[in-house]
């Protein structure tokens, strides 16, 4: 797993925006499926924050949660593709009706497990934790940063400290102690710009986290923002969606296509549809061939990939691969 880092710019653009498809095509690439190792599970837009960088717009007032039926057929897929890994992710996750169950079948059926927290949600929760120790997932923790008051912009007042305590209650628990149980941070800049390299940003987040609070974790990866839901609509107002998108287009990378996430991904929406990858599902970009999880018997090669803007976030320098 690596998303995306900052290095020089990749390719010298004009000043007249290139769709995604021709920034391929002008460098002889396509965007097509390969075999399917991962399956990805958005439980629902329902979240107990309303992140400012949120790409799906998820949030308290939102009612879009994974069914028990639906659930259902998700595992039933995992029964029959031999996935290597599973991604639960949401929204928060936490908050779903049945997530322990969601866990309980998937866990027992695919070698490498995934849930993804804001770790608030995971506080409000705290059940889950065990859930999770018991049935080795690893957690990957949302933390925009280290920094109070950059937390509080993006997610709002009280937000870090929360998270804090809550990383310390997981160290406890066993995650991120260098055993089994592995806890993972990520995290995404604060306003309209690139992250920084990730090697220094987990440097600086084990200076703050490790050496100043006692906080251990696994790994951190930082990624840039998707101009997608939420985060663009705060482009929109800020004026700054333009510049943010040829910032993302100036470093396109085309090296990082051939190892990107959605090759690989089987992407299952909280009703059941089926995406590239998360983020398509942000943009309501179906995947070519059978429309519901239920209907998919077996995964093939070669699909062409649906894209829009947003893919340039996924191939800017290091790229989400």
């Amino acid at each position: 797993m690596s998303l995306v880092s900052s290095v020089p710019n990749m390719m010298v653009m004009s000043s007249q925006p290139v769709p995604f498809h021709k920034a391929l095509a002008a460098h002889g690439l396509q965007l097509r499926k390969g075999a399917a190792h991962t399956l990805q599970v958005n439980t629902g837009l329902l979240c107990n924050l309303a992140c400012r960088h949120c790409h799906l717009d998820a949030g308290p007032a939102r009612t879009e949660v994974m069914s028990r039926r639906t659930m259902e057929a998700v595992s039933a897929l995992a029964r029959r593709v031999p996935f290597r890994s599973v991604d639960v992710t949401g929204g928060a996750p936490e908050m779903v009706p049945d997530i322990d169950f969601l866990l309980g079948e998937l866990g027992s059926l695919v070698p490498e497990r995934l849930f993804r927290t804001n770790l608030l949600a995971l506080e409000e929760h705290p059940g889950l934790i065990d859930v999770a120790a018991a049935g080795g997932w690893s957690l990957v923790a949302s933390l925009p940063a280290v920094n109070e008051a950059q937390v509080k912009s993006l997610r709002g007042e009280g937000v870090f400290s929360g998270s804090i305590r809550m990383l310390a209650r997981l160290n406890e628990a066993g995650f991120g102690m260098g055993g089994p149980l592995k806890l993972h941070l990520v995290s995404n800049p604060a306003g309209a710009f690139m992250p920084p390299a990730q090697a220094s940003a987990e440097k600086h987040f084990r200076r703050e986290l490790t050496d100043r609070l006692g906080i251990r974790f696994d790994s951190l990866f930082v990624f840039a923002n998707m101009p997608l839901g939420r985060f663009r609509s705060w482009l929109e107002r800020s004026g700054n969606l333009h510049e943010y998108l040829n910032c993302l287009r100036k470093r396109f990378n085309p090296g990082v296509v051939a190892g990107l996430m959605c090759r690989d991904i089987v992407s299952v929406g909280w009703d059941g549809r089926l995406y590239d990858c998360d983020f398509n599902q942000a943009a309501e970009l179906v995947a070519q061939g059978p429309a519901h999880v239920s209907e998919l018997m077996a995964v093939g090669t070669g699909a062409e990939i649906a894209t829009g803007d947003h893919c340039y976030a996924c191939t800017a320098g290091a790229g989400f691969t």
